[in-house]
């Protein structure tokens, strides 16, 4: 009996021993798991962009760029604390394999799947261009190229090619005829294809079948149309006097008497700091120099605004065939028709500068 007892006790105490170890097991277990997902969370909510004070800024991630390049991107501008864990992250959401070039804004504190969310899906920025007030094709393909990825060599490249342009019904001296002034939005990675495939939908847009008709009561191309209108544009900052204006260049179009605009000699100077158009800028050969020519330049002079370009469509109907800047220098004119009354005109526009000493 002693014996048995004896036994019984030994094997309690093994059951205790055994109850304990399973115990600390489950313990550890407990806390490996708990460990594991502090971690997994930490992971997915950390924060682990620094901007050092700045709320938000902008990150680009260049057409061609894989996940390492984005990584030490991120790493070399100070951005990212966590670089373990961002990688991790990027890996698990298979990021690593699916990099999206773009604009993308990072604000102070964003967390570590905010800012894997938002690279891997191509949640990027759009940038918002301003396309108007430009004289040439080169001065346009800068202004893009300072604001999108594709640079302005490579846009230059496609404004001179003929062979290109021509799917458009373009040439390189009438490209500025497709670009319709406006605040546009494209993705920072927006090719050069991509941006004439858009300029050319809101050409389209624009060029509506009634403009279209009004163009060919003028017996004048779109590309003619905007032509003329650049001229408007130099002419004037009166809209409500572009259609005077408009009409007097049809006139001398239909009698095919040289136009004689001076900004078109501006123009063909390269000269924009020219005040005063004398007799010797007139003498320049240029295609663009309409006191030599006979009919419109080879293509715009200026990005026209729209206004100038339907007060071309709209033009007044009227027997003027001169004009000359009013003496009261208020931006207005003065219309003639007859050579006679213009040059009355032009004396007196002349001796107001000559009183300012303007030359």
């Amino acid at each position: 009996m002693a014996t048995a007892g004896r036994r019984s006790g030994c094997f309690n105490w093994l059951t205790m021993a055994n109850k304990k170890r399973l115990y600390l097991v489950a313990a550890i277990m407990v806390m490996l798991v708990s460990f594991t997902v502090l971690w997994f969370y930490a992971s997915y909510t950390k924060p682990v962009i620094s901007l050092k004070g700045k709320k938000s800024c902008y990150f680009y991630i260049h057409t061609g760029s894989g996940f390492a390049a984005v990584k030490d991107s991120l790493v070399k501008k100070g951005f990212l604390t966590d670089p373990e864990k961002f990688e991790w992250l990027a890996r698990r959401k298979q990021y690593d394999q699916h990099v999206k070039p773009g604009r993308y804004r990072l604000t102070d504190g964003m967390r570590n799947n905010a800012l894997v969310n938002l690279l891997r899906l191509g949640w990027q920025e759009p940038v918002r261009i301003i396309i108007q007030n430009v004289r040439t094709s080169a001065e346009l393909a800068g202004k893009i190229g300072r604001q999108l990825e594709v640079d302005s060599t490579s846009l230059g490249k496609m404004f001179n090619d003929r062979g290109y342009l021509s799917r458009y019904g373009l040439s390189p001296p009438t490209l500025l005829a497709l670009f319709i002034p406006d605040t546009y939005e494209f993705y920072w990675n927006t090719s050069g294809e991509q941006l004439f495939r858009r300029m050319a939908q809101e050409y389209e847009r624009f060029w509506t079948p009634r403009r279209r008709e009004l163009a060919d009561s003028l017996h004048l191309t779109v590309a003619e149309v905007v032509t003329l209108a650049s001229i408007v544009e130099k002419e004037s900052n009166k809209t409500d006097e572009k259609p005077l204006i408009a009409g007097v260049y049809l006139n001398r179009l239909k009698k095919q008497i040289p136009l004689q605009a001076d900004p078109t000699v501006i123009y063909a100077w390269n000269d924009y700091r020219i005040k005063r158009v004398f007799k010797a800028h007139t003498e320049i050969k240029s295609p663009y120099n309409t006191y030599y020519h006979t009919g419109l330049p080879p293509g715009p002079i200026c990005l026209p605004s729209t206004a100038s370009v339907d007060a071309v469509l709209h033009a007044a109907n009227h027997s003027y065939y001169y004009f000359c800047a009013k003496e009261d220098l208020s931006g207005y004119h003065n219309f003639a028709a007859d050579l006679e009354a213009h040059n009355r005109n032009a004396r007196k526009y002349q001796d107001a500068l000559n009183k300012l000493n303007i030359k």
